[in-house]
């Protein structure tokens, strides 16, 4: 006489029973759950499953091999199924039969993580470390941010994680002997871009692109920070750092209502990573140029400061840029990584007050900020800054054209921002420093 065919409500509620009988009642009481789902569904491949599952657990491999099979018969596209066959096939000593049955369930699911943290794991039994290493990466690669990671997996994903660094030391101490030879033929030349690239395939360095919020110049190259030796001008700025420093600071004391939240954005708009510094004085600036007008009250007491701006190549679009201000970050403040509005123009950073514990991030390229020491970056790379100290931190900022741009393309850049300025009127975005 046939089985009655079983719902599916019916079939996962007795794989359920068993799951929950083998792990709290008596073996003999288990066993008994267990026959009773098999002479009620002994062709279900979810049943099938769960008594393999039970059979795996209690020690009897060989028959939990035969029940996973047996479910394939009848579920043969179930990646979850070839994966519980290989785990049989591990106990049971058979790598090609784990081998083959891991193959099947990544060809239903490339990017399926269990079965290729299973498979990075027989080729570290079957000797090859190498192979396993680049399995383990593809598994890691394939877990999307933010996913939640079942306790069972995660302890495979940290010897995963383990074996990949330790392959990536391996792979950076081989290189190193390989390539001694040539980069003795190169002593004495920039070869900082090649060892971005080396560190880049070390799994040391992650790539980072230029991301601009509103307009994108193509075929501009992501530099997180420019060579110095393009920007000659930085002595002049340099050289007046303690005057522009004072300044800075005397403003501070003598007028802190003129500083206004970096972050002032009125109710409505999206805030997104910046909710927290909206509206707040732990993040503040005070303006010497914005949006491509001077303010004369400011500069007015910053005389020097703004001696010296006027003789910079500063980024010059009406009713955007230039942008020039001290910016003043407090103490124990971080800024959350962001992007900037345009890679046409590129931003500079002049140190003025710099406590210990500030740092800088742009892109890979972490660096501390010293006193008198200027860089230009571009801001269209995520980047984000922080203040560990118990004292302000101030730079002066300001804009300049992305030394990329030829004088064609500036002049180009600068006439479509007016024009889409005039176009939207009062709704055109400000593409300036801030």
């Amino acid at each position: 006489m046939a089985t009655p065919a079983i719902s599916e409500p019916e079939a996962r509620a007795l794989a359920d029973a068993i799951l929950q009988v083998s792990s709290s009642r008596p073996a003999s009481e288990a066993q008994k759950i267990v026959d009773m789902a098999l002479a009620r569904a002994p062709d279900h491949p979810l049943v099938l499953n769960s008594v393999g599952g039970y059979m795996q657990r209690t020690g009897n491999s060989a028959k939990a091999r035969e029940l996973y099979e047996r479910a394939l018969r009848y579920d043969g596209n179930s990646k979850v199924l070839w994966v519980n066959l290989a785990t049989a096939c591990r106990s049971l000593g058979d790598m090609a039969g784990e081998a083959t049955s891991l193959e099947k369930a990544l060809a239903l699911e490339p990017r399926y993580v269990p079965a290729l943290v299973h498979k990075g794991n027989l080729l570290e039994r079957q000797g090859n470390a190498k192979g396993a290493a680049l399995v383990f990466q593809a598994a890691l690669d394939s877990i999307a941010p933010g996913t939640p990671i079942p306790p069972n997996l995660q302890r495979a994903l940290n010897h995963a994680q383990e074996v990949v660094n330790g392959n990536a030391r391996s792979l950076e101490e081989f290189l190193e002997r390989e390539l001694a030879q040539t980069r003795q033929l190169h002593t004495g030349e920039d070869l900082h871009r090649y060892d971005a690239c080396r560190d880049i395939v070390l799994g040391k360095r992650r790539a980072y692109t230029s991301q601009p919020k509103y307009t994108h110049f193509p075929y501009l190259p992501s530099i997180e920070f420019f060579p110095r030796k393009d920007f000659p001008w930085l002595d002049i700025l340099e050289a007046a750092t303690e005057d522009i420093a004072a300044e800075a600071l005397g403003a501070l004391r003598s007028a802190p209502g003129d500083f206004s939240p970096y972050v002032n954005s009125p109710a409505g708009t999206p805030l997104d990573e910046w909710a927290s510094l909206n509206r707040s004085m732990n993040w503040s600036v005070y303006s010497l140029w914005l949006d491509g007008e001077a303010l004369p009250a400011n500069q007015a007491v910053c005389p020097k400061t703004s001696a010296v701006l006027a003789q910079l190549p500063m980024c010059d679009v009406p009713g955007h840029a230039p942008g020039a201000y001290f910016s003043v970050l407090k103490p124990h403040t971080r800024l959350p990584p962001h992007t900037g509005t345009t890679n046409t123009r590129s931003i500079v950073h002049l140190p003025l007050v710099i406590p210990e514990g500030c740092r800088f991030r742009v892109g890979s390229d972490v660096r501390a900020w010293e006193k008198g020491k200027a860089w230009v970056f571009d801001d269209t790379i995520e980047h984000d800054a922080w203040n560990d100290s118990d004292e302000i931190r101030i730079i002066l900022i300001f804009d300049i054209w992305n030394p990329l741009l030829t004088s064609a393309e500036r002049d180009l850049v600068r006439a479509m921002t007016v024009g889409l300025g005039r176009y939207y009127g009062a709704d055109a975005p400000v593409m300036g420093s801030r």
